[in-house]
């Protein structure tokens, strides 16, 4: 089964007046995340991944521990990383609903610790990568980081939120200034009803 570019859930320049450009989302959306889908569909053709969903390819050809990981699996977990990364933002952040919002204070001590730790582990991700509030196979929720295009699929974790480090999510508005792109994915770009309602 082929992969699919999915459309945007907003409009190419919705979240402009939030930090991020028209510029950015036809680069990052309409080439980037195509090419994944592209790439990653002729890659799966004929193998035994032709029909399996796209967590399966993702948990099923991730190698823990590999520097480069292969092709399929780079292809099918930036598609399923970046599918992600489109729903969690919006043009409208709006507020926190408060069940996330005790969730984050009881792991985190406040709303404003969770960001500034969010922030310095994406700073901190060296290279290209993402880093990622989850709930932690124990229930938690944990701050982590992955390199390249590895998620939290590949450790059994779920995905509450993703923001993508890569310098094609941030350069032409925020240059190399990844803190700056960070802490404004968090005051402006996040959609809190999405990251909450993947609580469960």
């Amino acid at each position: 089964m082929a992969f699919t570019l999915p459309d945007l859930p907003y409009a190419h320049d919705a979240l402009a007046g939030a930090g991020m450009s028209k510029e950015t989302m036809e680069f990052h959306h309409d080439l980037h995340h195509n090419a994944y889908v592209v790439n990653g569909s002729k890659l799966i053709e004929g193998t035994e991944w032709a029909n399996k969903s796209l967590e399966e390819i993702v948990t099923g050809t991730y190698q823990a521990g590999a520097v480069a990981q292969n092709g399929i699996f780079n292809n099918a977990s930036q598609h399923w990383n970046h599918t992600q990364f489109w729903e969690m933002m919006g043009p409208n952040s709006g507020a926190m609903p408060g069940a996330l919002e005790a969730r984050i204070v009881d792991a985190f001590g406040s709303v404003d610790e969770f960001k500034t730790q969010f922030n310095a582990a994406g700073v901190g991700q060296f290279g290209s990568g993402w880093v990622w509030l989850v709930v932690d196979t124990d229930g938690t929720l944990k701050i982590t980081k992955t390199e390249n295009g590895v998620n939290p699929l590949c450790f059994g974790q779920t995905t509450l939120l993703g923001c993508d480090v890569w310098e094609h999510s941030y350069y032409i508005d925020f240059r190399n200034k990844r803190p700056v792109y960070l802490t404004n994915f968090l005051d402006n770009l996040v959609n809190w009803e999405n990251v909450a309602a993947r609580l469960g």
